[in-house]
């Protein structure tokens, strides 16, 4: 008597490596639009920050499976529940406590898309989205909060929340009118139409074009010349970029000048400066 096969295991819907000194992180539900869970937005969080921590990451790459999606946003469906309420008034006569109270949305979006965005945009080292496909709702907002955006020229960008009748989350009015002004920004969230790779190439919203079968290899060929470079200068760079827009010129000089100091005492300044004595190319270790 034969014994049935067991079952294969299911695949991870987050799948996650080191390479190369790269992280890949892979939206792994593609049946699912890759719209993320929040066991996902909880786990790339932890591993955006250990990617921070860690010296053997130098880079990361958010990307997607399949070739139709890259994220639609947040899984609604997956949503924490929240306290019941109350099934009779308290004893002293006072009504029952709203199962959503004045408040819960907002602390739901802090602590949950906002946290994402706020990994990506605090992660020591630099993240790369690679946009396969649809990228919607959070899923642009994700896109945004990357260093370095590269897209399939079959990719689409879209701020669908007018269509839905809500505002944009996840930060898009932070980050899309420091990309492309606010106007454009306004056009692309107020209509919500669909933004084509090639116009978000001209617009700004992403630094690179090229078709689907050279995507993975152009991620790659990014983000291990990444791995390979001066990681605590990289860093550092990120932190004043990222911060340029939101103080005044004196503060921004200020910090530069601080950091610029810093980065002098890091051992690959030290192997950079050497290099261009030696007339070399200099080899960096990442810190």
């Amino acid at each position: 008597m034969s014994v049935p096969p067991e079952p294969a295991a299911a695949e991870p819907e987050l799948l996650h490596r080191v390479e190369n000194g790269v992280l890949w992180v892979t939206l792994n539900r593609p049946r699912a639009s890759n719209a993320i869970t929040w066991d996902q937005r909880d786990t790339i969080i932890t591993l955006l920050g250990g990617a921070s921590a860690n010296e053997a990451v130098r880079a990361v790459v958010v990307g997607a499976a399949g070739t139709r999606h890259f994220c639609t946003g947040m899984d609604l469906r997956g949503s924490p529940g929240t306290a019941p309420a109350l099934a009779t008034p308290p004893e002293d006569g006072t009504p029952a406590p709203p199962e959503r109270p004045t408040g819960h949305t907002a602390r739901m979006i802090r602590n949950g898309v906002l946290r994402l965005t706020a990994a990506v945009l605090d992660c020591e080292k630099p993240v790369i989205a690679a946009v396969n496909g649809t990228t919607a709702g959070y899923g642009m907002s994700l896109a945004l909060a990357c260093d370095l955006v590269i897209a399939a020229d079959t990719a689409r960008f879209i701020q669908i929340f007018a269509r839905r009748g809500i505002i944009p989350d996840g930060g898009s009015t932070y980050l899309l009118p420091r990309l492309v002004g606010p106007q454009k920004a306004k056009e692309l969230m107020f209509l919500g139409d669909d933004l084509p790779a090639a116009e978000a190439l001209r617009i700004g919203v992403v630094n690179r074009v090229v078709p689907p079968d050279e995507l993975d290899a152009t991620v790659r060929e990014w983000a291990e010349r990444l791995a390979t470079g001066p990681t605590r200068a990289l860093a550092y760079t990120k932190r004043l970029v990222n911060r340029s827009l939101d103080t005044d010129r004196a503060t921004a000089f200020d910090a530069e000048a601080d950091l610029v100091e810093l980065t002098m005492t890091t051992r690959d300044a030290h192997e950079g400066v050497a290099g261009l004595i030696e007339r070399r190319k200099p080899e960096y270790h990442g810190w």
